[in-house]
């Protein structure tokens, strides 16, 4: 995501500019198409009449340039190009960006969760548009009509194929587009709306300060950590982050954070280069208070290798977090922790669960070890550590019934081999479930367990896989973690006519052994490079 990488390396080098002087850099740099000659100060054309995310902006600015041959530049020589499409991108967000309540829903895409399955209700709308574009990159942006409208005329005049594409020949595309599609995009997704007008009204918070941060990454685990956030220049941050994972693995980075339209959080962090580790981008979203951070944060090259997270603001008051686990067998004993700042007084765990010892303790965390009664209740119960209480934050269980891997459905794809694409890992989960009491499965009264270690293995999913011996070409299982590692790209001689490592698998975890072992499965499907990744999909 390149608006969010260059933010953050910027920051050194690019000052930011007030809102009259970007406003300024804005029509010096787009008002020779954009302006009305005879009204040099009414708002710019078509820039007005559109809303987007900071990555919208990005794609549109970057546009200008492929396509039009923009050269972006400052008068007054403080900045170099790529600092001005950093100036212009950050006024462009926080002056015609998106609401909070403009983006729920559709944040998978900014945040890079590649297996996202979001199939819009209006099935005539999913072929006119969602069969080349994710939902979300169409949601992400608001529009006059007009600009819709411009926006077809623009895909036919860019992309002429587009009426004889697959599920676009069968149909009278264009005129289905202006007659039916356009009021709907008119209708859903216009320039003005009630929360927009909210969102500029309502007060920013600073996003400095100490930061508890909690989360999981699928093959490694649930991750704990402290983030430092402290003010630069207006709405940037030099941030700090360590933590580990439940594996024991360690993660200490630091750099830079930008902050657009008031909530967008985007980081570039670098960890020691001598330790060979990846730098990670955050994707985060500030809550409208300005006491949380929520999203994700992943590898630039590799977004499948990402970290669910949430932060919470240590404000000094005591609060409890996260469990990890967050399950735990009747009968048996375990070593939780307990994660949370400002933590004092005696750990709550429920009827039927002891305390067995403390392992270690501190102000972020409890570690304990505790054992549960044969008979305590079984389902999910809150916590507390003095004061603090976290709601339904440990499930007790009996057994485990039924075994689900998430995600059901992932694409991997091959890469590497001295191409310019890296390969696209499938990264899997054993979700374990109870029946419940009528002992049915997927029924309401059903329990879920959560994340459970499994032994990991693919099979064919089909004939035709079996056939073409996907198994033993298309990549490697961990069987301990649950990632897939794609094979290398390019045509292989071993193969069949020599076709590339493409595969259809399926991916089975194993919990328990013997006779009392439980299985699931899931698709994966192992196909070629995606040689366009813009910031939005």
């Amino acid at each position: 995501m390149k608006t969010t990488i260059r933010a953050a390396l910027w920051l050194a080098l690019v000052p930011f500019l007030p809102a009259q002087a970007n406003e300024a850099l804005l029509r010096h740099n787009c008002g020779a198409c954009h302006s009305d000659p005879a009204n040099p100060e009414a708002p710019l054309s078509r820039i007005s009449e559109q809303r987007k995310s900071p990555e919208g902006w990005e794609m549109t600015l970057q546009r200008m340039q492929t396509v039009h041959g923009v050269q972006f530049s400052d008068p007054e020589g403080k900045a170099d190009a790529s600092g001005v499409l950093f100036q212009l991108v950050k006024h462009l967000s926080d002056t015609h960006g998106l609401a909070p309540a403009e983006t729920a829903g559709f944040r998978y895409t900014l945040e890079r969760r590649h297996n996202t399955v979001d199939v819009p209700e209006d099935a005539e709308y999913a072929v006119m548009c969602t069969r080349c574009h994710s939902n979300a990159r169409v949601a992400l942006q608001r529009r006059t009509e007009p600009e819709w409208r411009n926006l077809i005329h623009f895909h036919l005049a860019q992309f002429p194929t587009t009426e004889y594409q697959i599920g676009g020949r069968d149909r009278q595309w264009f005129p289905i587009a202006l007659e039916r599609t356009l009021p709907m995009l008119a209708a859903a997704y216009p320039l003005q709306t009630t929360e927009w007008a909210a969102w500029q009204q309502t007060a920013k918070p600073a996003l400095a300060g100490r930061w508890r941060v909690t989360g999981r990454m699928p093959g490694k685990g649930d991750f704990d950590g402290v983030m430092t956030a402290e003010v630069g220049d207006a709405d940037s941050y030099s941030v700090a982050l360590t933590g580990t994972f439940s594996t024991g693995e360690a993660l200490e980075m630091d750099g830079h954070s930008v902050v657009y339209t008031g909530f967008e959080w985007r980081a570039n962090l670098e960890g020691d280069a001598a330790a060979g580790g990846p730098g990670y981008l955050q994707v985060l979203e500030a809550s409208a208070d300005g006491s949380t951070l929520s999203g994700r944060m992943f590898p630039p090259e590799h977004p499948e290798r990402g970290i669910d997270i949430q932060a919470r603001r240590d404000d000094g008051t005591p609060r409890l977090l996260a469990v990890s686990p967050a399950q735990l067998k009747r009968g048996g004993t375990s070593t939780i922790r307990l994660s949370g700042s400002a933590l004092s007084g005696a750990p709550a765990l429920g009827q039927g669960i002891r305390v067995v010892r403390t392992v270690s303790r501190d102000a972020d965390s409890v570690v304990l070890e505790v054992s549960a009664d044969a008979d305590a209740a079984v389902g999910v119960r809150d916590l507390a550590v003095g004061k603090s209480t976290l709601p339904a934050a440990l499930t007790v269980f009996d057994n485990v019934d039924r075994v689900e891997v998430w995600p059901a459905y992932s694409v991997g794809r091959v890469g590497g081999n001295g191409g310019s694409q890296p390969e696209v890992q499938g990264r899997f989960e054993a979700i374990a479930w109870a029946d419940g009491p009528d002992g049915q499965a997927n029924t309401t009264d059903d329990l879920r367990i959560g994340p459970v270690k499994a032994t990991w293995s693919v099979a064919p999913w089909n004939e035709k896989a079996a056939e073409d011996r996907d198994v033993e070409f298309a990549g490697s299982m961990d069987k301990d973690t649950g990632v897939f590692t794609p094979a290398a790209a390019g045509p292989n001689p071993a193969r069949k006519q020599s076709t590339n490592n493409a595969g259809n698998l399926k991916v089975i975890a194993t919990v328990g052994e013997g006779e009392a072992a439980l299985s699931g499965e899931a698709q994966l499907l192992v196909t070629v490079q995606r040689w366009i990744n813009p910031p939005l999909w």
